[in-house]
């Protein structure tokens, strides 16, 4: 068995930005769990099992959890497991590549009650992650990564839609896609009026590897260059950056959720068009989702996928496409035992092995490893082609990175957002740690305050009975009205104090939402990123609109071609007793996303991932 971890520090008190850090990493870390895969259980339910063998945990992008664990199984039978002294059990758990970046950056302790899930390998997307960690904390730390598969990052589209623009035949550049945003007919200049604008979906580059590596590529094709991209080069091409993020429709923690949603409308008779055109991606995220696993999730024995309707095509872009070249590495962290170490390095050194890269196609990845084949995954039928991409675009140097990185803060799409708090009676009952749930939804609105910029929009409503507003109507109390933040950060968290206070009674929580909608649909700007923010602890009680005439007219702009400023709702189900299926409707209906708060003490840590979106 390993040996004891060494005790936990006490860390002194984290600002709003560390904590909003944290929470999205210890969602991801809850999010991997096979049972309750929306992050609502405790992380002692993905413990390892007691079986005499060292415990190594390897802290992996989402994309490769299935794959890591058919090379886990197959490692226990390996001639690099025989040479221990003592067996191995290997398991994953699912972090994504800039949150587990920015936790090894900052000096604390892994972010998860179960030491036993503290990582002694790393695996994240890119060698772009290790590479920071090692410039912002220390070389030792991330030890000596070494690649053992690759993906390219491409564009996914519709088979239709990429027809549409001369795919196969004609190549087709970011270049072609900019000013196809940018074209006031959109697909019209196509012929191809009735699919409205064009809408391009992109990850959040500060967490995402493929967000990071998109605007790479974009600054690779403004600056005309196929390799020896500089800092200078990325500052030139800010403009185009911009223009390019103005068909984003909203970023996101990972490209599985706007598949999934995606998914559903192409499964439900739409083509999909409404609400995107394109997503940047990993190729092998393509073949999933082609799969019929488009959060590429993983798959349960005796579960049936369902390939959708209509596949996703890469689009492999004419001036070169960067590729995810997935390192692993044995941390140098203290908390890593001798034990693992040696088990970690033995498992890195399995990766590298024929035996070990015959299994990696099977999973839509690449093997380093020319001699093996592809096999039947790489082919048309799924999507791909195994002759692209022609260009490859090196890696820049970690001060260009950072320079894109921060670019994209300046640049990314503006957004306007409503939040839309439940201050119902039930939002008094406690959750556990010493907070009401009210108390747990103010923090974790205060905490994400500092992700926007002074020109994004942000207001805050309060919803329940007994009160009202002149403006926004009956069992609404406007905090705040949806005006640019500006330096307003510190007044808004003093309003949201003042929710404390704030008498609670019944829950209207549909004529809330209609109201908001509403409000909202009539001041959406097709430059913004136009969302509303809904969260609810429990049932509607008290409204005068049904479920039915609700989602009837908020979802009226989701039909073919869509709306030039869709607003998308985001519901949070906020504890055990909140009405899940009715806002799961909700959310499909406009293209927006239901986030899981079912364990209530999880609550900032679900706002904080909201807000990432946007």
């Amino acid at each position: 068995m390993s040996a004891p971890r060494p005790a936990r520090r006490i860390l002194g008190r984290r600002t709003p930005a560390a904590l909003a850090t944290a929470a999205l990493i210890a969602l991801t870390l809850a999010a991997c769990s096979p049972s309750t895969p929306d992050g609502g259980s405790d992380d002692a339910t993905q413990g390892f099992a007691d079986d005499g063998c060292t415990h190594v945990t390897i802290a992996t992008s989402s994309e490769k959890v299935n794959m890591l664990d058919a090379l886990a199984e197959a490692f226990k039978e390996s001639p690099e497991h025989d040479k221990l002294s003592t067996c191995a059990t290997v398991r994953p758990i699912n972090v994504s590549s800039g949150n587990a970046a920015r936790y090894l950056t900052s000096g604390d302790d892994w972010p998860s009650d179960d030491t036993e899930l503290w990582p002694t390998l790393w695996s994240p997307a890119s060698t772009v992650w290790t590479d920071r960690v090692a410039a912002a904390a220390s070389a030792s730390l991330v030890g000596e990564p070494e690649s053992f598969t690759r993906t390219p990052v491409v564009f996914g589209m519709p088979e239709p839609m990429a027809k549409a623009l001369g795919w196969p035949q004609d190549p087709i550049s970011i270049t072609d896609l900019s000013q196809l945003c940018q074209d006031p007919a959109g697909w019209g200049s196509v012929g191809k009026d009735i699919w409205g604008s064009f809408k391009i979906s992109k990850t959040n580059p500060n967490t995402s590897t493929t967000g990071l590596s998109t605007i790479l590529m974009q600054s690779y094709e403004a600056a005309g260059k196929d390799a020896d991209l500089t800092a200078a080069d990325v500052t030139a091409a800010a403009d185009f950056s911009r223009v390019f993020e103005e068909c984003v429709i909203h970023y996101g923690d990972t490209t599985g959720n706007v598949l999934s949603t995606l998914y559903d409308e192409t499964q439900n008779g739409s083509s999909g068009s409404a609400y995107v055109s394109a997503v940047a991606l990993e190729e092998t995220s393509l073949l999933n989702y082609n799969q019929g696993n488009p959060d590429s999730h993983t798959v349960q024995p005796g579960e049936t996928l369902t390939p959708p309707k209509t596949k996703l095509v890469a689009v492999y872009p004419e001036g070169g496409s960067m590729w995810s070249d997935n390192p692993v590495t044995v941390l140098g962290a203290d908390w890593v035992t001798e034990e693992q170490r040696t088990a970690g390095q033995a498992f890195a050194t399995f990766l590298q092995t024929t035996s070990a890269q015959e299994i990696l196609p099977q999973y839509g990845f690449r093997p380093l490893d020319e001699s093996v084949p592809l096999g039947k995954l790489f082919t048309e039928n799924f999507g791909v082609d195994p002759a692209q991409p022609t260009i490859t675009l090196p890696k820049p140097s970690v001060d260009v990175i950072s320079t894109a990185i921060d670019q994209w803060t300046q640049v990314r799409k503006p957004s306007s957002v409503l939040e839309l708090i439940d201050i119902s009676g039930s939002m008094d009952d406690p959750i556990g740690d010493g907070r009401s749930r009210l108390d747990g939804a103010i923090e974790g609105a205060q905490t994400t305050l500092d992700h926007f910029r002074s020109t994004d929009e942000i207001g805050v409503w309060a919803f329940t009975t007994g009160v009202s507003d002149p403006d926004a109507g009956e069992g609404i109390q406007v905090l705040r009205d949806v005006t640019p933040l500006g330096a307003d950060g510190e007044k808004l968290d003093s309003s949201l104090e003042d929710l404390h206070y704030a008498q609670r009674n019944g829950t209207p929580l549909y004529d809330a939402i209609l109201a908001a909608y509403r409000a909202m649909s009539e001041r959406a700007e097709p430059g913004r990123i136009n969302a509303i923010v809904v969260l609810s602890d429990g049932e509607d009680t008290d409204s005068v609109t049904s479920l039915d005439s609700l989602i009837a007219e908020i979802g009226k702009d989701s039909g073919e071609g869509g709306s030039d400023a869709p607003v998308r709702i985001f519901p949070i189900a906020y504890g055990e007793g909140a009405d899940s299926s009715a806002l799961q409707r909700i959310a499909d209906a406009t293209g927006g996303q239901l986030f899981d708060a079912s364990n209530a003490e999880r609550i900032d840590l679900v706002f904080a991932s909201v807000i990432n979106n946007f």
